[in-house]
C-alpha cells in the first residue's frame, strides 16, 4: 500500500532533482516517478483541460489541437496535485484548480511568444509562427478565459483571488523585464524582482491552490508556499544559466535570452563585479537594440570568464544560500509521523539542492 503522505513529499522533492540534481537518469525518467501517486488524477486533469478548451470554432479547435500536441511536462499542475495529496485524497476541486493554473500559465506563454517574436517553443512552431500575432493574442485570451472557467468548480473565492493576483503579477513581471532589457538596468535586485514575479509567483500559486483545495492549515499553507517560492526562484536561475551553455551540452536551444535583449544573472554578475575597458565594452554591447551572433558569443564568454565562481557571492546569492539552509524546516512538519528511512534520506539529501545555484 502506497504511503501517500510519505511518497508525495518525496516526489515533490524529486521535482527539485529535475532542476538541480546531477543524475545519470533523464529528467523524463524522474518525472515518471514523480507522477506515480497522482497518475489517475493527471489523466482526469487532461480530460478537464480538453473539455474546457473545446470550441465550436474550427480555427480555435485547430489551435487547441496544436497546443495539446506540444504541452510540456506539466510540472505546475503536478505541484498542485502533489501538494494536495500531502494531506489526503485529491478532491475534484484540486483537479480543476490545477487545470486553471496550467491554462493561465499557457496563456502567458502564448502571449510571451508574441512579445518575444518567438517562432519555436519546445522544438515546435508556436501559434504565432503558424498563424500570426493577431490570432495568437486572441488564442491567449481564450486560454485566460478558459482558466477562469476551470476555476469555477473549485467554488472558492480564495482560489479565484490567487489566480487573479497571479495574472496581474505575471503581467507586471513581463513589463519589468522589458524595462530592464537591453542593459537599461543592470542590477541583481531588479533581476530577482523580475523572476519573483514571472516564475516564483507561479510556483507559489500552485502550492497555494493545492493547499486551499485540500484544507491545509494556515501553518501548512505558509510552509508549502515558502517552498514554492524557493523552487521557483531556483528553477528560473538554473534555466537562465543554461542559456550560457552550448546547445549540444543540454539538449535545448540556448543563447535566446541575449538575442531577445534579456540580461540575466550570470552576465549581470560579471558586469557588476568587474571593471576596466573590457567591462565597459560589454556594457555598451548589452545596450544595443540588436546583437549579432559574434557579439552574443563575446558576452557569453565574458560571463563565463567572470562568473560567480571567481568572486565572493553577492548579498542576493547569499540570501539564497540562507534559504537553502532553512528549506529543510519548510516541509519537515509533513515528516512527523513518517517512519520510512529511505524517504527521510531522500528528503534530507534533496532539500540541500533546493537553492544551490551552480557555477557556469
Amino acid at each position: 500500500m502506497l504511503d501517500i503522505k510519505n511518497e508525495c513529499v518525496r516526489f515533490i522533492l524529486l521535482s527539485v532533482c529535475i532542476i538541480f540534481a546531477p543524475t545519470k537518469k533523464s529528467p523524463m525518467d524522474i518525472l515518471s516517478k514523480i507522477k506515480q501517486p497522482i497518475e489517475g488524477e493527471l489523466i482526469r486533469l487532461n480530460e478537464v483541460i480538453v473539455q474546457i478548451l473545446s470550441s465550436t470554432s474550427p480555427l480555435l479547435s485547430c489551435i487547441v489541437d496544436h497546443y495539446l500536441s506540444m504541452k510540456g511536462k506539466q510540472i505546475r499542475p503536478i505541484l498542485v496535485l502533489l501538494t494536495a495529496r500531502l494531506v489526503g485524497d485529491i478532491k475534484p476541486e484540486t483537479i480543476y484548480g490545477a487545470a486553471a493554473v496550467e491554462l493561465l500559465h499557457n496563456a502567458t506563454l502564448i502571449h510571451d511568444d508574441v512579445v518575444d517574436e518567438s517562432k519555436l517553443r519546445r522544438g515546435k512552431t508556436t501559434i504565432n509562427g503558424i498563424w500570426d500575432n493577431r490570432i495568437a493574442v486572441l488564442a491567449g485570451d481564450y486560454f485566460v478565459s478558459s482558466a477562469l472557467q476551470a476555476a469555477l468548480p473549485t467554488r472558492s473565492i480564495r482560489v479565484m483571488e490567487v489566480l487573479g493576483t497571479l495574472g496581474r503579477t505575471l503581467a507586471c513581471g513581463e513589463m519589468d523585464q522589458i524595462e530592464v532589457s537591453h542593459g537599461e538596468i543592470i542590477d541583481e535586485k531588479a533581476y530577482f524582482n523580475v523572476i519573483r514575479q514571472k516564475t516564483a509567483s507561479l510556483f507559489i500559486a500552485c502550492m497555494h491552490i493545492g493547499a486551499l483545495t485540500s484544507g491545509m492549515s494556515p501553518e501548512q499553507t505558509s510552509a508549502v508556499k515558502g517552498f514554492g517560492e524557493r523552487l521557483g526562484l531556483c528553477f528560473q536561475i538554473k534555466d537562465d544559466i543554461f542559456d550560457y551553455f552550448a546547445a549540444g551540452e543540454i539538449g535545448k536551444p540556448t543563447r535566446s535570452d541575449l538575442s531577445e535583449g534579456k540580461v540575466t544573472l550570470p552576465l549581470i554578475y560579471a558586469l557588476t563585479h568587474t571593471e576596466g575597458s573590457r567591462c565597459a565594452e560589454m556594457k555598451s554591447l548589452v545596450a544595443k537594440p540588436e546583437l549579432s551572433e559574434d557579439e552574443i558569443s563575446r558576452l557569453v564568454a565574458f560571463a563565463v570568464e567572470n562568473g560567480p565562481h571567481l568572486h565572493p557571492p553577492s548579498r542576493d546569492l547569499g540570501q539564497l544560500s540562507k534559504e537553502r539552509r532553512q528549506s529543510e524546516s519548510v516541509l519537515s512538519p509533513f515528516f512527523k509521523n513518517i517512519a520510512n528511512p529511505l524517504a527521510k534520506s531522500n528528503f534530507s539529501v534533496t532539500i540541500q539542492l533546493v537553492p544551490n545555484v551552480p557555477n557556469i
